[in-house]
């Protein structure tokens, strides 16, 4: 059962796309249009949209831009966001995901699976402030899109394939819980660590190590460096859900114990 009609906004400079998507979704949603930036801001004066529908490629800022800029303010970061947009290669589809998206739709698409993409993300409840947020590394985008699969609708997953982004990522993110792999071209999961616990507030962070390599020494090897708690792959769903929740349950109550102390 589709639940009740919600405020999207569709954000996109080609017209035509504007009309005839509007035309195909007004029937379930409440939809407003902006084809430019300036637009769609002007509206965010006036409305409060449930989800943003952003294309990418749009004259004078990237829908990439505009996403950064959204997620920065605090008054909007809580809007899911779903990309709709004709780049289909797999460094933008990361990259959306890696801002922040919701999803990732390409054109042409099928009305009935852009309806379904969005009813995924409103019955998940997605909402940033609600979610633990964990920060996933792994140069296998195979292996992001599992976790993705596995983990989306129950958490907030910031992706990427480049540990090297990471330090510039935590800029503007604040996880919960980090999940990286051990072996990396650039910087490797144990070069992350370190980098991780030299930023303010992640001294504690659940750190969780994905790897291959099962051998006792490596193993040794990870929890020496200081991590939380291992994962050797192939991913088992099972396991991997419950070591995220032990160690997010932990993690959690401890740092909310340190809040009441400060605030007392």
């Amino acid at each position: 059962m589709r639940g009740l009609r919600k405020k999207i906004l569709l954000v996109d400079d080609v017209s035509f796309f504007l009309h005839s998507t509007n035309q195909r979704l007004k029937t379930y949603h409440e939809i407003y249009t902006a084809q430019s930036a300036d637009a769609m801001y002007g509206l965010l004066g006036k409305i409060s949209p449930d989800l943003i529908l952003l294309d990418i490629k749009m004259p004078e800022v990237s829908g990439y831009d505009i996403i950064q800029k959204l997620k920065d303010n605090p008054l909007y970061s809580y809007i899911p966001i779903i990309f709709v947009t004709s780049k289909d290669d797999k460094d933008s589809i990361i990259k959306g995901m890696e801002l922040g998206a919701a999803d990732y739709i390409t054109k042409p698409f099928d009305i009935e699976e852009l309806i379904g993409r969005i009813d995924d993300v409103f019955n998940s409840g997605y909402n940033a402030d609600d979610k633990a947020r964990i920060m996933v590394v792994d140069d296998c985008p195979n292996i992001l899109k599992t976790i993705n699969h596995l983990l989306g609708n129950d958490y907030v997953l910031y992706v990427t394939t480049k540990p090297e982004n990471v330090r510039n990522m935590l800029k503007k993110m604040n996880p919960d819980l980090f999940l990286l792999d051990c072996n990396m071209p650039v910087l490797s999961g144990f070069d992350l660590v370190t980098i991780i616990r030299d930023i303010p507030g992640h001294e504690d962070t659940p750190i969780l190590f994905l790897t291959a390599d099962g051998t006792k020494d490596n193993l040794l090897a990870s929890v020496n460096v200081g991590i939380n708690d291992f994962l050797v792959k192939p991913i088992d769903e099972m396991i991997l859900r419950e070591k995220l929740l032990h160690n997010l349950e932990n993690y959690l109550v401890k740092r909310r114990v340190r809040e009441i102390i400060k605030n007392a």
